[in-house]
């Protein structure tokens, strides 16, 4: 959230700073790079391309966002290897096989199939290392299929590009534009942070511990989830019914929610309550998910760990 809020402040005044000399963009960056970064020319160099190709003033502060993510991201590691990753692979497939009621004997039986090196894709898949490996053996096993790459080539659940494992289909996509993220995906993270802080306004009120993960209404959910039960036991306080507290939290998503009858009589209560006005954005605490993390993380971790990068960064 950070580095977007420093990248999106630079977008409404790009137009008033001058070109940044390529050379210097790239020595600042050798000094702000961590002194166990391997290949320092290599990521100065495609740091700077970047900044340039997507007009973003290289400051210190957007080089060390940057920095501080890739860091986090993959330690500057250009292909970093995924412990376990063929072990992860096949137990994916398994569980969307599982999905689709494809029988595990189908399974089995296709990656017993001989790839192209003669070992079966089952080897193969028990001997990658890393995502590039991953994804490599996908196209593989589509372009051996009749019309495999025109029915799944866009289905690659990888198809990643370097450390960063950022999607390639969406790199080719921002590869000419400004910004990279634009102010609807910067609203999204305020949204995130502002509803985290009124379900933990919620929480002071009611005594019901709630997850901070600025989700108020799970999407396609019918019942209630635990934000909204928690609000219908201030319901009555309030003067509201339950089909108006699940409509008003149907507008999570967007600045409408703060002019609210829920909103409003939630922080109220919760102010009075704490004896001060409490915050009206915190740091969400969204679990993150993948078959690749194998312990709870959530956002404010992973936030709180770029942070302490990104204060080493500004001290070099």
């Amino acid at each position: 959230m950070m580095a977007l809020a420093l990248l999106q402040g630079c977008a409404g005044r790009r137009e008033e700073v001058p070109a940044a000399d390529p050379a210097e963009v790239r020595a600042q960056l050798l000094r702000l790079l961590p002194t166990q970064a391997r290949d320092r020319e290599g990521w100065a160099k495609d740091i700077q391309v970047a900044f340039e190709a997507q007009r973003i003033p290289p400051s210190k502060s957007n080089l060390c966002a940057v920095l501080a993510v890739t860091e986090q991201e993959s330690t500057f590691t250009a292909d970093p290897q995924v412990p376990s990753l063929g072990r992860i692979a096949r137990e994916e497939i398994d569980r969307r096989a599982a999905r689709l009621h494809i029988p595990r004997l189908l399974i089995d039986g296709a990656l017993k199939t001989p790839s192209g090196n003669g070992q079966s894709y089952q080897q193969r898949l028990q001997a990658v290392r890393s995502e590039k490996q991953l994804s490599e053996l996908y196209d593989e096993v589509i372009a051996r299929l009749p019309l495999g790459r025109t029915l799944l080539g866009g289905l690659n659940p990888v198809h990643t590009g370097g450390p960063m494992q950022v999607s390639i289909d969406f790199a080719e996509q921002h590869a000419q534009g400004y910004p990279l993220y634009r102010f609807a995906d910067f609203n999204a993270g305020w949204y995130a942070s502002r509803n985290a802080a009124f379900q933990a306004a919620l929480s002071k009120v009611t005594g019901v511990r709630l997850a901070l993960d600025g989700d108020l209404i799970a999407p396609g959910s019918i019942m209630p989830g635990a934000t909204e039960t928690a609000a219908r036991k201030v319901g009555g306080k309030l003067g509201l019914r339950n089909p108006q507290i699940r409509r008003q939290l149907e507008d999570g998503d967007s600045l409408a929610f703060e002019d609210s009858k829920l909103y409003a009589g939630v922080f109220a209560l919760a102010d009075a309550a704490a004896g001060k006005p409490l915050p009206r954005a915190v740091l969400p605490g969204i679990e993150l998910k993948s078959p690749k993390i194998t312990r709870k993380l959530t956002t404010a971790w992973f936030a709180g760990r770029v942070d302490e990068r990104y204060q080493r960064c500004m001290k070099r």
